[in-house]
């Protein structure tokens, strides 16, 4: 059931995205200004509700104990995925999965193996239950950030990200307006790649300028107040988006 979210509940729900384990009902209290108690009562209404689902530890497996992990991404019939989602769940080294309404690679699954031999055995695994793997790739890093429309205002990322988006794998997708004094700002997306403006990691997707979508090119020249869409498959960290920001804000 859906319930409508307050201030106060978009903040506890940032607070425990940042940091769940560091973070105390003062510490957010203080931040909203309201007492730790009235914090406690709303997590405790967002864990009745559904919100907020569970709390988990980020595990770094292969420098934990030199393993593998994989994304299955695949194609599972529509009918059937609610029944296949809990197969997959059994098997052993299979550790997430996540469905899409898409019509086509709606599934991922996410996986530890010891090696590849034994991705071979998860895979084998999935395949025998009727599910086509269209796609695999070993995660070499995943990132997680809080939603920043939850946030506190004075959020830095604020003043220019438009929308941040996680995506299966570590990849993120960024909307970033263009500030006035950007380093950016003049240069051709060859120019800026070349001069170490932008991040030999990052890709431009779009241009959005005045209402029209443009498709970026290597002699594109990028204007102030341009929104440009942004896509990394190793995560966006705050230094990939110095240069399209001012001197005025905030790294």
């Amino acid at each position: 059931m859906e319930i409508r979210l307050d201030e106060i509940d978009r903040q506890v729900i940032y607070s425990l995205m940042k940091d769940s384990r560091n973070t105390s009902a003062p510490d957010v209290a203080e931040m909203v200004n309201v007492s730790p108690g009235t914090i406690r009562n709303r997590i405790e209404r967002l864990e009745k509700a559904g919100v907020i689902t569970g709390y988990s530890a980020r595990i770094d497996f292969e420098r934990a104990d030199g393993q593998l992990t994989n994304l299955y991404i695949c194609n599972a019939p529509v009918s059937e995925r609610e029944s296949l989602i809990g197969q997959v769940q059994t098997i052993p080294g299979v550790i997430n999965v996540r469905e899409l309404m898409a019509g086509q690679r709606n599934l991922h699954v996410l996986a530890i193996g010891e090696d590849t031999a034994d991705l071979r055995r998860i895979a084998t695994g999935i395949s025998k239950l009727g599910i086509d793997i269209q796609e695999e790739d070993l995660v070499e890093s995943e990132v997680d950030h809080p939603y920043v429309p939850y946030g506190p205002e004075e959020d830095e990322r604020r003043r220019t990200l438009s929308d941040f988006m996680s995506l299966a794998g570590g990849s993120e997708i960024v909307e970033i307006t263009v500030q006035d004094e950007a380093p950016v700002t003049g240069s051709t997306v060859a120019e800026a790649v070349e001069d170490g403006i932008i991040d030999n990691q990052i890709l431009l997707i779009a241009i959005e300028r005045e209402g029209d979508i443009l498709t970026p090119h290597g002699n594109t020249t990028i204007q102030a107040k341009d929104v440009v869409t942004l896509f990394s498959r190793g995560g966006v960290d705050e230094p990939m988006l110095t240069g399209f920001r001012g001197d005025s804000t905030p790294a």
